[in-house]
């Protein structure tokens, strides 16, 4: 990942939607699926990818036996379309008048437009799931002077509602057809939440089931939970006489009933005939929004469900899952400890992508040497993708550590100080290493190499330039790490946690956070971990 290819998320959709109910035949939405956990100490899964195991791209034929083109990918260790996941619908509710958003504790709103930190990385030579960290959008546009609410083009009150006057603007004509238009959305999420795919597509022409067929069988199999869709503005007239476009944005929760919705903002396409109700030709990929495609929005997915995450991937890849899924408990585990400012995340979702799946999902466009990265969703999730192409067996546990400490730790905001790096990927790093000695450290070799020359000696200033080689990218990574291991000998995991929470939540400054939270001058202690990591060199 390169400086400058930061994505906002979207900002916390508005919803309030109450817990759901399951229904009869379904597990509670919160429970693992059948038989997905395997048992402790049970080997994981290869974590090898390979050109063979690799031909899943996006529309690849669905198996004979899925029922109308959709993914056939339920078996005991994976969740498919699971049936009904157990919800209130939104009846009541239209989608142009969203209610205020629920506010479980713990769990604040996310603030309108705010932008996510998009961690990845490869380990070069014997590293190769090396991470890496992406701030240039934010540093832009606090720059420029560009008022974080303004990055998705829409202003929003502190619920999530379109701001006063929007919902007023158009013709009387043009506003009714968008109440129209809201309540065939509505009808659609009330069949999503109730396990009616019927009911799901009969709002939609034809030639539009195809696509969304696999997006209901995806958000089925990650047991969506809560189902908001939110018109913004009023609808415009497409090329074509009887044509229409509408932005929607969407709130959604998975597994979890009650959670702070993440969001997304999509855009969509009627047909209007006379009085007929508004028929769907297409709902376009989020493409055009910060954080790219979500997966469940391209791509059939297979989907295993623990008590700490979800993992999902294609099912050309779903033999992965069972490992996969045993290692994101245990990373999850940890994580968890790194919470900051709020209790951690209610599920950790991980997305496992194949070559093609790489390329589109979020959006894509990531460097060769990615291997993983967290990206902000709203509602104060990070969703999680791996690179299969990318991963050796040792790494994966690592990197899901330092990965899921990054959905545990960051703000919804991301950070937009460049100076923060070391501390954001040191604590990731400190939490992958999970308490091995420092000398049994992977990166140790590249951290010492870069100490003894290439490096100014400043930790602010750390950060890897965007066609820094691999050797240099893993050593600022092993130099964050061990600038943290060495706060934390000092002070202890808390003390270093509070000072985390004060940098990268608050925005304050290193030497007001050291004041408050060390009672010691920031440049002293800099200068101790600067001598720290060069006798560790030597």
């Amino acid at each position: 990942m390169t400086d400058g290819d930061e994505r906002p998320a979207g900002a916390a959709a508005s919803g309030d939607e109450p817990p759901a109910v399951p229904r009869d035949g379904d597990g509670p939405a919160d429970q693992p699926a059948a038989a997905s956990t395997p048992e402790s100490g049970q080997a994981a899964a290869p974590n090898r990818a390979s050109a063979a195991e690799d031909d899943n791209t996006p529309g690849d034929p669905a198996p004979a036996d899925a029922p109308n083109g959709g993914p056939a990918v339920e078996d005991d260790n994976v969740a498919g379309d699971l049936g009904p996941a157990g919800g209130v619908g939104p009846a009541g509710h239209p989608a142009s008048e969203p209610g205020p958003p629920p506010h479980p504790a713990g769990h604040p709103v996310t603030a309108p437009g705010v932008q996510p930190v998009v961690a990845g990385g490869e380990r070069p030579a014997r590293r190769r799931w090396r991470l890496w960290a992406v701030l240039g959008l934010v540093l832009v546009l606090v720059a420029c002077g560009v008022p974080g609410v303004l990055l998705l083009g829409l202003v929003r009150d502190a619920a999530g509602r379109p701001a006063a006057g929007r919902e007023d603007r158009g013709t009387a004509a043009e506003r009714q057809l968008r109440a129209r238009m809201a309540a065939q959305l509505d009808r659609q999420a009330a069949a999503l939440l109730n396990g009616d795919r019927a009911g799901f597509l009969a709002v939609a022409e034809p030639a539009a089931r195809p696509a969304l067929t696999r997006r209901y069988a995806a958000l089925r199999a990650l047991r969506v939970t809560a189902w908001r869709p939110v018109a913004d503005g009023v609808p415009a007239a497409a090329d074509r006489p009887g044509e229409w476009r509408l932005t929607v944005t969407v709130g959604y929760c998975f597994v979890v009933p009650g959670c702070t919705p993440s969001s997304v903002e999509l855009g969509t396409r009627w047909r209007v005939a006379g009085e007929a109700e508004p028929l769907l030709t297409a709902v376009e990929e989020s493409r055009a929004t910060p954080a790219g495609a979500r997966p469940w929005e391209v791509s059939d997915l297979a989907v295993a469900v623990g008590k700490r995450a979800v993992v999902a991937t294609t099912p050309a890849l779903r033999g992965k899952l069972p490992g996969l899924l045993a290692q994101a408990e245990a990373a999850a585990a940890v994580a968890d400890l790194y919470a900051v400012a709020a209790p951690p995340p209610d599920r950790y979702l991980v997305y496992y992508a194949g070559r093609a799946e790489w390329q589109r999902w979020y959006g894509g466009g990531r460097p060769k040497w990615t291997a993983g990265y967290a990206v902000g969703v709203g509602g104060g999730h990070h969703d999680v993708v791996l690179n299969a192409q990318s991963l050796t067996p040792g790494g994966v546990d690592d990197l899901l550590r330092h990965e899921l400490t990054h959905a545990a730790s960051l703000p919804d905001g991301g950070y937009a100080d460049r100076s923060s790096w070391w501390l954001v990927e040191g604590l990731a790093e400190y939490a992958g290493a999970d308490g091995q000695p420092v000398d049994r450290y992977e990166g140790l070799a590249e951290a010492r190499t870069l100490v003894r020359g290439g490096w100014n000696g400043r930790l602010d200033a750390l950060a890897p330039a965007d066609d820094a080689s691999d050797d240099r990218v893993g050593g600022a990574y092993g130099i964050g790490y061990l600038a943290v291991h060495h706060l934390v000998d000092r002070f202890g995991e808390q003390r270093v946690l509070d000072f985390f929470r004060a940098v990268v939540h608050e925005r304050r400054s290193m030497a007001e956070a050291a004041d408050e939270v060390f009672g010691e001058p920031w440049s002293g202690l800099h200068d101790d971990c600067v001598a720290y990591l060069r006798a560790v060199a030597d």
